[in-house]
């Protein structure tokens, strides 16, 4: 998938590191090096058993974004994504890499519809509903600089986790 290059585990970036507060810039060329760091981001991604991760995590202002729900799933490599429709909201637990060691209740949409660029360069068009539809909102907000602790249902709905605890 990425030419046989070696893979590295790249450092995840921690609140209060300001790269995760930056608006990600749009991604012009797709090349060697957008593919590369796609591998690198999915590798971490797994490293830190994560469910998604956004170039902003990673330290880079592109948009890109890697999304995996399962180990049988086909991870996803996210280019310019963009949300262009959300229907319904719900309530649910969330955490992030870049906040270890919290989760939070938030506001989610129900169903996303999501527009990005493949690593072919390819337009994808995407519907997403629950987790899916929560990993798409998910990464897009940390392209634009936001994290899921903007959309607490309220303050009070940010929880310290056991270190133990996974996720």
């Amino acid at each position: 998938m990425f030419g046989g290059d070696v893979l590295a585990v790249l450092t995840i970036r921690k609140l209060p590191d300001p790269i995760l507060r930056q608006k990600a810039k749009r991604i012009r060329h797709i090349d060697k090096g957008l593919l590369k760091l796609a591998g690198d981001m999915i590798e971490t991604m797994h490293d830190a058993n994560g469910v998604g991760l956004a170039g902003n995590q990673v330290g880079i202002l592109q948009q890109i974004a890697v999304i995996q729900l399962t180990d049988e799933d086909e991870p996803l490599i996210l280019i310019n994504p963009e949300i262009t429709r959300r229907e319904g909201e719900r309530h649910v637990e969330e955490g992030c890499l870049s906040i270890p060691g919290y989760r939070g209740l938030v506001r989610r949409s129900l169903k996303v519809k999501l527009r990005a660029l493949d690593k072919k360069g390819k337009l994808l068009r995407i519907e997403g509903e629950e987790l899916l539809a929560q990993a798409f909102e998910h990464e897009t907000d940390h392209l634009n600089g936001k994290l899921y602790i903007d959309h607490l249902v309220s303050r009070d709905k940010l929880w310290k986790i056991p270190p133990d605890s996974v996720g």
